[in-house]
């Protein structure tokens, strides 16, 4: 039997049924939601964990929906054989009842405040055009059509947008005769990309005015379900609104309706008869937590299955890496501290740490304390949750580095992060030292600089291999060559002067568990630089002079030892 192609990268429900897509069912959230009652639904989950497609889903689900002559939309048909379906008429009876009203804060993502306040008014413009119908009716009045039709004509008084979303609710209300609920996905991607992109306070005044005007003090409401990965209340978005249900990444409630739970991923793997994968993936895409449940990264899943069905790659790759900003990663780095830097060497080296739980972070309070920052690479994907506790009134959370992938993410940027620190450094005086055979100085030197940076033990003599490379790479008039082939081997590092007068220099680099055998690693290395004959090459191409350096690292200090030809 042919087998249902994988979503990857489809966010609309429709489309997933109606082209035969494999679709995890996620449709008991709709029995979830109506049993708990909330009133304004806040889910913060990380960035490609199905939120836009689960707010799809309920949105096909509850919406009375008309065409553009006011025609109902029959979508029953798309929930056949859904587990929704055998909850029972309680749950059923709610389907094709409500107006309902669908924004994405995606578009917003934009590199001026302008721009950005033209996509948000396009998607309430198109949210409007999708509901004209209401137009062609004798029960709004001739100033609410005129407002209506001014809203769809992307006016350039903004004003008119602050409590556009709550005007059609009201317009939707009247026509129906019924509340409407209201879907708002990545409501705070405007707020992550105004800081960063430094127009801040300007967008959350923005996004305020609809939030407040949409879900305080709308009477046409039923119920709103919002997503993002942040709960967003300092900056006074949702002032006011006391009952505010906010799911968060620790909570219990909701827990299994976006990602993947083991059950889930072990149908899909069995479906597609690659159950011998599971053990790799979990290495790889496993490791969130949710309240209680464990949860699989969904987009890497998904993306991993169809590289081995439809490319035949058969090994992980880090998918999430290249889907979302990794922004913060960077502000971490860039501003750690020694305690910041020291919990992050710790965190590379798979141990956990323990800091206090506060969802209601913001991006300006990333660098207010450390603990901020923690708490924000929890709450976007970049850490999980292992345990919690309480003490006293604070909660507490141990974190750790969720999987693989995730693992990637922070060494490749610290990777950079290094290789750029080392092109704007001042090495002059390394580099007077490495130029001039002085072992000690040189030695000095990179100490100084293993001190104040990051390092992560796994990785051993390859983390090392890239600092040098970073430091290395400002100095003029020579080509640094990376385990560049020559004799019988590899040298791990050569500098090629452009002038054949200068010297040239080869490192072979050690990485030792026992400090006690620093000397007798760098005696090792440069017994192998001369074993292998590395510098043949050299001397072939007219290099008289060459310096020789073995290097062995231990933790964050070294020992340097040099020849000379």
């Amino acid at each position: 039997m042919e087998k249902k192609n994988l979503p990857i990268g489809i966010e609309f429900y429709k489309k997933i049924i109606d082209e035969e897509y494999y679709y995890v069912d996620k449709t008991l959230m709709v029995k979830e939601l109506l049993d708990r009652q909330g009133y304004v639904n806040l889910f913060t989950r990380p960035r490609r964990f199905g939120k836009t497609l689960a707010l799809d889903m309920l949105k096909t689900f509850f919406e009375r929906e008309l065409d553009a002559k006011g025609n109902e939309i029959d979508n029953s048909r798309y929930f056949d054989g859904m587990k929704i379906m055998s909850a029972g008429d309680k749950y059923t009876k709610n389907m094709g009842r409500y107006p309902v009203i669908f924004l994405s804060l995606k578009s917003a993502k934009q590199p001026d405040m302008e721009t950005a306040v033209w996509m948000l008014k396009k998607q309430i413009a198109n949210e409007f055009i999708r509901h004209q119908y209401v137009l062609a009716s004798d029960i709004l009045l001739d100033s609410e059509k005129e407002l209506y039709q001014k809203i769809i004509s992307l006016t350039d008084d903004n004003r008119v947008y602050a409590d556009a979303v709550a005007f059609l609710s009201r317009c939707l209300a009247k026509y129906h005769g019924q509340k409407v609920i209201i879907l708002m996905d990545e409501y705070d991607v405007p707020l992550e990309n105004a800081y960063f992109a430094g127009f801040y306070q300007e967008m959350t005044a923005f996004v305020r005015s609809i939030m407040e005007s949409s879900l305080k003090t709308n009477e046409d409401l039923k119920f709103a379900v919002i997503t993002g990965c942040l709960r967003v209340s300092r900056e006074s978005i949702f002032t006011g609104l006391n009952n505010l249900n906010v799911i968060s990444m620790v909570s219990d409630s909701f827990a299994g309706c976006f990602g993947f739970t083991e059950a889930e991923v072990s149908e899909l793997l069995s479906y597609y008869g690659l159950e011998e994968k599971l053990e790799q993936i979990q290495k790889w895409y496993d490791g969130y937590l949710f309240g209680k449940t464990e949860v699989y990264n969904p987009w890497s899943v998904t993306s991993y299955l169809n590289g081995i069905i439809a490319d035949r790659i058969e090994y992980p790759r880090p998918y999430w890496a290249n889907t979302s900003s990794n922004s913060i990663i960077r502000e971490l780095i860039e501003n750690a501290g020694d305690v910041v830097r020291a919990e992050l060497e710790d965190l590379m080296s798979q141990k956990t740490i323990v800091k206090p739980i506060h969802e209601d972070i913001t991006y300006e309070d990333i660098n207010n304390s450390p603990d901020n920052l923690w708490n924000f690479l929890l709450l976007t994907g970049y850490l999980k949750a292992v345990d919690s506790y309480f003490d006293g009134m604070q909660a507490y959370i141990t974190m750790a580095i969720p999987n693989m992938e995730v693992r990637y993410i922070y060494e490749s940027n610290i990777m950079e992060w290094l290789k750029k620190r080392g092109k704007s450094a001042d090495f002059t005086d390394m580099y007077h030292a490495l130029l001039h055979g002085d072992a000690v100085n040189l030695e000095r030197i990179i100490k100084s600089y293993l001190k104040s940076s990051i390092s992560f033990y796994d990785e051993k003599e390859t983390f090392y291999h890239g600092l040098l490379i970073g430091m290395m790479s400002g100095l003029e008039g020579y080509r640094v060559l990376s385990n560049r082939e020559t004799g019988e081997g590899r040298a791990d590092l050569i500098l090629k002067p452009f002038d054949d007068c200068n010297p040239a220099v080869i490192f072979e680099l050690k990485y030792t568990n026992d400090i006690a055998k620093l000397e007798q690693k760098c005696e090792e290395a440069l017994q192998q630089i001369a074993d292998r004959r590395y510098a043949d090459e050299l001397s072939e191409d007219g290099y008289a002079d060459i310096i020789k350096y073995g290097i062995c690292f231990y933790k964050k200090n070294c020992r340097v030892k040099c020849c000379r030809d």
